[in-house]
């Protein structure tokens, strides 16, 4: 692991002020990275407990480094949060923080293969102990497929061309390295968006798919309200849209009455009450910590509440 690299957790006040986080409360950061959060999360406990989640074996090892009894880090996808928490014995907590995307040492370590920045092994597996890389599913993937990902992922309108180009290029030898990779897309893109490299959206959409993101995320929201205890909070800082309106949405459908056919004869008091309310609204950095921190310019911070029985 190279030492130098470091991470500034994004809007880290306001998510530790939104987790309200209580003196003796068991609290899940299901996104360690390099400790930013979890490190102002334990300096607010009392006798509580906090329990931190990655999958990235880098930070793992960094942080190795809190030796603190009220703490513990959890090598493991956080889709696996219940399952992990019923090892541990925990059947509720009082908050839950999820920090998604990548981080700043996964993308600029060259060797994680994450950046088109530098020509390195193309892996961007986020958990690089498992899993194909994205240069193994390069080599198989159909053409059709290659498009979809790039479509659904990156938004790319070019994917049709771009997926071609890959397919003819792997015909030659594998595509083995991030430099190959932003060349060949590079070609293919016909126009540029003003100040975005012509892979940037392929790159992405590549390593959302090869670590299934979005279904990590979708897997995990639903675990996360049942273990709330009433009170406790959801707390969820997304930089890709496709992210936040998944948790917009959860956190929308959760804190409304569930929809049933209108004429169905139920009165509004027989329906199941909300798990959530949404507490304020969607905040954003201040101009100061994007100007510090240009990669926080795309955060979005969300948070609802537990209501009704407790977990």
């Amino acid at each position: 692991m190279n030492a130098t690299l470091s991470h500034l957790s994004v809007l880290l006040a306001e998510a530790i002020d939104a987790l309200a986080v209580r003196a003796g409360g068991v609290y899940v950061d299901c996104t360690f990275g390099r400790g930013g959060h979890s490190r102002a999360v334990l300096a607010r406990l009392g006798e509580g407990r906090l329990i931190a989640f990655d999958r990235d074996p880098e930070a793992i090892a960094a942080g190795g480094v809190i030796d603190d009894p009220r703490f513990e880090l959890i090598h493991a996808p956080f889709s696996e949060l219940g399952v992990m928490l019923d090892r541990l014995g925990i059947a509720g907590v009082d908050g839950v923080l999820l920090d998604l995307g990548v981080s700043s040492p996964q993308l600029d370590d060259a060797a994680r293969g994450m950046s088109f920045r530098f020509d390195a092994p193309l892996d961007m597996r986020m958990d690089t102990s498992r899993g194909q890389t994205v240069a193994q599913w390069l080599a198989e993937a159909p053409a059709a497929q290659i498009t979809e990902v790039l479509s659904k992922y990156g938004q790319e309108r070019f994917a049709h061309a771009v997926a071609t180009a890959i397919a003819t290029a792997r015909t030659g030898g594998a595509i083995a390295t991030t430099g190959q990779l932003a060349a060949l897309v590079e070609k293919a893109v016909r126009t540029r968006e003003p100040g975005q490299h012509p892979a940037t959206r392929s790159f992405q959409a590549l390593r959302i798919f090869i670590n299934q993101e979005t279904e990590e995320l979708s897997r995990v929201l639903p675990v996360a309200v049942d273990r709330l205890r009433q009170g406790g909070r959801l707390v969820v800082i997304s930089f890709h849209s496709l992210e936040d309106r998944i948790v917009k949405r959860f956190m929308r459908n959760e804190s409304r009455p569930p929809q049933l056919p209108a004429r169905l004869p139920l009165r509004a008091a027989d329906l199941p009450s909300p798990r959530l309310t949404l507490v304020g609204r969607a905040r954003r950095p201040s101009q100061g910590e994007i100007a510090a921190n240009p990669r926080a310019r795309s955060a979005v911070l969300r948070v609802a509440e537990r209501v009704g029985v407790a977990a």
